[in-house]
């Protein structure tokens, strides 16, 4: 790579250059990454512990909060520290392995919110067949699948960001390195390399968000079959998952569903899918279900148990 390019690392612009707002904003996103760790931690101990939650809705949930983790990781660690440091530098490999990172756990996140509107569609729809439909082989290789489509679309993006030829200005206006920041710095023509990353990421956004659409449509006329009781625990479920999804596939059709262009508001878009959703999903999934709430009380109160012994 070195040798292919000129320039070797990037200089991060970063969310702001005020430094009265980068301290602001270190405070902030320094107790929103220990939310998410913290908070999806939580939901992973407490589902592993609980002898109730032990259906596929609630397995393909530790997954989701276990990707959550690893997703925010890979941008909110970097964003604090340079928060406080004069001079936001990133290695030319470093760029390109946060470009890998990014794109893997983000598209997996993807596909299992996809899965689990699957999951739910088959308990409302067909509840007396979901537990031969949804069993636990099935659950595994969907959540396999999941891990192995996002391995390849991140394989994608990142060997078209190792392709891109790079003679200078290296400045990235973000705060962690993707396609498009660089697309903009690469010095040969990228308009091909755009399409691809529309189609490779961009469809894949709109596509899995239609199929939610369409999966959740499918859930709202099968449940006037339901008693209103059925009805109400359903949409509670199904309102949580949904929120999620505009959350996090909505700022990503944003992005990536144009062409190789930049806008000033990339950056605060950006901060939905990779630090706000995460951080959200342990309190959405938490505040509006109360099996997980109930399984919450029971863990706390054996630990405090222990304790007291």
């Amino acid at each position: 790579m070195e040798n292919k390019n000129n320039v070797t690392e990037f200089i991060l612009l970063g969310l702001t250059r005020d430094k009265t707002v980068a301290k602001v904003c270190f405070s902030l996103f320094l107790v929103f990454y220990a939310t998410i760790i913290l908070g999806n931690l939580l939901i992973i101990i407490t589902i592993k512990t609980s002898e109730q939650l032990n259906s596929p809705m609630y397995f393909f949930l530790s997954c989701l909060s276990f990707v959550d983790i690893s997703y925010s990781t890979v941008t909110a660690p970097k964003l604090i520290y340079d928060l406080l440091v004069e001079k936001k530098t990133i290695s030319l490999v470093g760029c390109i392995a946060q470009v890998f990172a990014g794109h893997f756990f983000g598209c997996t996140e993807i596909f299992l919110l996809t899965v689990m509107a699957y999951d739910r569609c088959i308990a409302i729809c067909k509840p007396l067949h979901y537990k031969s439909i949804v069993n636990k082989q099935v659950c595994a290789w969907l959540v396999a699948a999941s891990w192995v489509g996002g391995f390849v679309h991140s394989g994608v993006q990142a060997l078209l960001a190792i392709q891109l030829q790079f003679c200078g200005p290296n400045e990235i206006d973000h705060y962690f390195c993707d396609v498009h920041p660089l697309l903009k710095l690469a010095c040969t023509d990228t308009y091909a390399t755009g399409v691809v990353v529309a189609a490779n990421s961009g469809v894949i956004s709109l596509v899995c968000f239609v199929v939610l659409v369409v999966s959740y449509a499918v859930i709202l006329v099968s449940l006037r079959a339901h008693s209103s009781e059925g009805r109400l625990k359903a949409l509670y479920t199904c309102t949580s998952h949904i929120t999620v999804v505009i959350l996090f596939l909505g700022p990503c059709i944003f992005i990536y569903l144009r062409p190789s262009v930049t806008f000033s508001a990339d950056k605060m878009v950006s901060v939905f899918y990779t630090i706000i959703t995460p951080m959200l999903n342990p309190l959405i999934y938490t505040f509006r279900n109360e099996e997980v709430k109930n399984a919450m009380k029971k863990l706390w109160s054996r630990n405090v148990k222990r304790t007291e012994k």
